[in-house]
């Protein structure tokens, strides 16, 4: 696998693809067509990679990007922009994922464009809608991730305790430590 999946939440993983978003050097996970294909299977959008293109690509991006200015500005309470309401909407209006009935159970069928309005459809449940008031972005000053905190209390600090909230954990401890052996 070469995507990580923190959040739960599709939408907001897929924000997730630009990792470290304030460094001066963010990570791409979505560097080409054929990344993005890895995510719409590893995420489980879709069974197989769509074989989608540099379009697909560039739109996957756009879609990202307006998402998280929508995110972003929930999380600061500020009004939603209009540019990105715009885009979100539109990607959500296009024709969504088809879902097939297999020998197995149940899958989704459909190309690059299609998994996208998927994506989009959500994302806009989730900004528009209750779940908005538990958006977060991580405690990590170096991870950027947003997420949903549904947590007892709602007081998730981090995307996840595998990854940021050891790391975070294990800084306070050696800070205790090195405190500890100064004093």
């Amino acid at each position: 696998m070469i995507h990580a999946f923190p959040c739960g939440t599709l939408p907001l993983d897929f924000v997730g693809t630009l990792r470290a978003r304030r460094n001066d050097a963010p990570m791409e996970k979505l560097a080409s067509a054929a990344d993005l294909d890895a995510w719409f299977v590893e995420s489980g959008l879709l069974p197989d990679a769509p074989s989608s293109g540099a379009r697909d690509l560039e739109r996957a991006v756009e879609l990202r990007e307006a998402v998280y200015a929508l995110v972003w500005a929930r999380l600061h309470d500020r009004p939603l922009p209009e540019d990105p309401v715009a885009t979100v909407n539109a990607y959500a209006a296009a024709a969504p994922l088809v879902p097939v009935l297999t020998d197995e159970g149940w899958s989704r069928v459909g190309d690059a464009g299609q998994a996208l309005s998927q994506l989009a459809r959500e994302a806009v449940e989730i900004v528009g809608g209750d779940q908005a008031a538990l958006l977060r972005e991580c405690g990590r000053p170096e991870c950027t991730q947003v997420y949903l905190d549904h947590s007892r209390g709602h007081r998730r600090e981090w995307c996840s305790m595998a990854t940021c909230g050891s790391r975070m954990k294990a800084a306070a401890y050696r800070a205790r430590q090195r405190a500890d052996a100064e004093a």
